[in-house]
């Protein structure tokens, strides 16, 4: 694949794909062959390459280990008739860029961030399965690599891409908890930007919750501890009483990819969608008067996770059964997605991107217009 940027491949010798059983896989747990890199040496970004899959040299004075300097984005690889494809890459590279500048990191080329992209996955296309829930999932990431430990902003940074297959995130509906001792983060933090630190602070509270059998922790904002934010791994839906709600990001939260494509979809299919400020007490009084209807997580991860419980203080909010008619809005959605992953629906957005060049976008459907409800 011929591209602006000179991007040296080194291929394995050997593919490790044969001795991976794909039936059984840990997610996050299995890695790929091969990982594009790209450094930054404090004026351009230099040597982007892609090689085997292996581990890096780090000095014990790297910066991003004293000061976190570490940016990370998450996205997913499928196939459409034996073609590797991404779902909006584009936006994935952006948001990168928007959490590298409130991270004072340097800027990575969009058009850099998408042709190393589509080069690593077309190489790695064998470790895509046509599952539906199956899925290469991708994590591009940049950190500091300057070596002295001063409290400074390093002049050097390393971006690179490492991928894995996995299944589905959650296997089954999720209980969650609402947090109101811990914060995620506060107005003027990073809360917005997808950086390491977010989540190593969420892991107490996550692991105290999991003990108490729950799958996650619902974050309130840090004020108040009464506006619901997110939960760690996805952003928040609520239908209730016929209406789509999802907590409004006003900085705290972070923009999820998802979330704006589940927005979008939802508005031309004729939901009343908001995006506001939305209390635990008026999802509890909803509950009590019988029109809280759903309530589901959306992420790259699991693209829909369907809560089953949400425990707030002694009060505990136990939803509808997992089925087409009484979760209508979360299952369309997700059985949406996944159709335009595989090829199944129109792609009226322009959502999803080929990895190679052979003319493959003619493989896409010609299907009907979306209904609307």
């Amino acid at each position: 694949m011929a591209g602006k940027y000179p991007i040296k491949v080194t291929p394995v010798a050997k593919s490790r794909v044969n001795t991976v059983d794909f039936q059984n896989i840990p997610f996050g747990k299995v890695i790929s062959d091969h990982m594009f890199i790209a450094d930054y040496d404090g004026e351009k970004w230099v040597n982007p390459r892609i090689v085997p899959f292996q581990n890096l040299d780090i000095s014990p004075a790297n910066l991003a280990l004293h000061y976190g300097q570490s940016i990370f984005e998450g996205l997913k690889a499928t196939k459409i008739k034996g073609e590797p494809v991404l779902f909006r890459a584009d936006m994935h590279a952006r948001r990168l860029n928007v959490s590298a500048e409130r991270m004072c990191m340097p800027e990575l080329p969009e058009d850099l961030f998408m042709e190393g992209l589509k080069m690593l996955v077309d190489l790695d296309r064998n470790w895509i399965r046509d599952e539906e829930d199956d899925a290469l999932y991708i994590r591009p990431m940049m950190f500091a690599t300057d070596e002295y430990f001063g409290v400074h902003a390093s002049e050097q940074y390393r971006f690179l891409i490492f991928t894995g297959p996995v299944g589905p995130y959650y296997p089954k509906p999720v209980k969650l908890w609402v947090e109101e001792v811990f914060t995620r983060a506060a107005q003027g933090g990073v809360g917005e930007a997808k950086c390491a630190g977010n989540y190593g602070s969420s892991l107490l509270p996550a692991v105290r919750a999991k003990k108490n059998g729950y799958d996650q922790v619902m974050w309130m904002d840090a004020v108040e501890k009464k506006y619901v934010q997110e939960v760690g791994t996805m952003n928040l839906f609520f239908v209730m009483d016929g209406k789509v709600i999802t907590p409004a990001t006003t900085g705290t939260i972070l923009r999820g990819v998802t979330r704006d494509s589940f927005i979008t979809l939802l508005k031309e299919w004729g939901y009343t969608v908001e995006d506001r400020l939305i209390s635990i007490a008026e999802i509890a009084d909803a509950y009590w008067r019988g029109t809280l209807q759903e309530c589901f997580g959306a992420g790259t991860a699991a693209v829909v996770s369907h809560v089953s419980e949400i425990t707030w203080r002694d009060r505990k909010l136990e939803l509808t059964p997992v089925d087409e008619q009484h979760r209508p809005v979360g299952m369309r959605l997700k059985k949406y997605i996944n159709r335009l992953r595989m090829g199944l629906e129109n792609d009226h957005h322009n959502w999803i991107q080929f990895c190679s060049n052979s003319g493959v976008a003619e493989l896409m459907p010609k299907v009907a217009e979306m209904e609307t409800v």
